[in-house]
């Protein structure tokens, strides 16, 4: 996890050194920094400053540089170097000017700017107990009350799969008939999915499902994207959400997610928007006022249990 941090946070500082102008050196993009700051390390000219070296340290280890050792100080130097080196090179390789790249770079941007701007709109605003009860109580209304355990056997033709219903009302076992016939890759366990919500399945799966009775099998073939499905309830269960203190943390996320959002709304309300774009044709025509109206936030509820796999949905 560590190594991962390390060379996440390289390749940011990477991509975001592309971003800067060009200097007279090809390397002076990669490790610009304040006059103020005294340079630590030197490529092809192009100082690598202090402040750099703190911030690439306090983002890997969340320490200072004088709580390292002298073998992490080097290392967080070979570091720096070496991507500084490479941003130079890929810049006087003309790469940074890729048209992928120049728009990855340009997102980069972005994404920083935003995660600054959220940081600094949301200090001091943390979540009340109240805030977060009431994001819980929203939650938990929209959650699943119930959970139901089934199997199916998937198959790719609708007479096919009558004809497997067929041979269950003749007595053969279902769990046999999946383990043969089924294309699904819960076969080897007999079509069995396991315990699952019927928000994790697809409309016309999950329809079959509920109107099932614990042992019944679907009488006609249940159709879906996937193919033609057989489907039998194995029984139900109530589920109950999880604790508040289990999912707290996440609340204060969402929360201030939705803060934020309040936020950047108010800031598109005082914005001159132009678009250009028709979203029902994907082309580009007269410029019309304003924004395109905001899709809703996306919240999901704090999970109860694991979602079910294979292809019933």
């Amino acid at each position: 996890m560590k190594h991962l941090r390390i060379l996440c946070l390289t390749a940011a500082l990477i991509a975001l050194a592309a971003c800067q102008p060009q200097s007279k050196s090809p390397a002076g993009t990669a490790g610009e920094s304040s006059s103020a700051s005294p340079a630590v390390a030197a490529v092809d000219g192009a100082p690598i400053g202090r402040d750099l070296y703190e911030f690439y340290i306090k983002g890997v280890t969340g320490k200072t540089s004088s709580e390292l050792s002298p073998q992490q100080r080097d290392q967080v130097l070979d570091n720096l170097i070496r991507a500084q080196l490479i941003a130079g090179e890929a810049i006087k390789e003309g790469l940074n000017k890729q048209t992928d790249t120049a728009q990855l770079l340009k997102m980069e941007r972005l994404n920083v700017l935003e995660q600054a701007l959220s940081q600094k709109y949301l200090a001091g605003k943390q979540p009340t107990d109240a805030e977060l009860k009431a994001e819980y109580d929203a939650e938990v209304a929209k959650m699943p009350t119930e959970e139901y355990h089934a199997r199916h056997i998937l198959v790719a033709t609708q007479p096919f799969a009558q004809k497997i219903i067929d041979r269950l009302k003749k007595g053969e076992k279902f769990e046999d008939l999946a383990k043969v016939e089924s294309m699904d890759s819960s076969k080897t366990n007999g079509g069995d999915l396991g315990w699952f919500s019927l928000d994790h399945m697809v409309k016309p799966f999950a329809d079959a499902v509920s109107s099932l009775k614990d042992g019944q099998y679907t009488t006609e073939p249940v159709q879906t994207q996937y193919g033609w499905h057989v489907i039998q309830l194995l029984g139900t269960r109530p589920v109950s959400p999880p604790a508040f203190d289990q999912v707290k943390q996440r609340l204060v996320q969402v929360v201030q997610a939705k803060k934020f959002r309040e936020y950047t709304d108010g800031l598109l309300k005082q914005a001159q928007v132009t678009t250009f774009l028709d979203a029902n044709t994907d082309t580009e025509g007269a410029g019309k006022s304003g924004a395109p109206a905001p899709a809703a936030a996306p919240t999901p509820a704090p999970a109860a249990g694991s979602a079910p796999s294979g292809s019933g949905g």
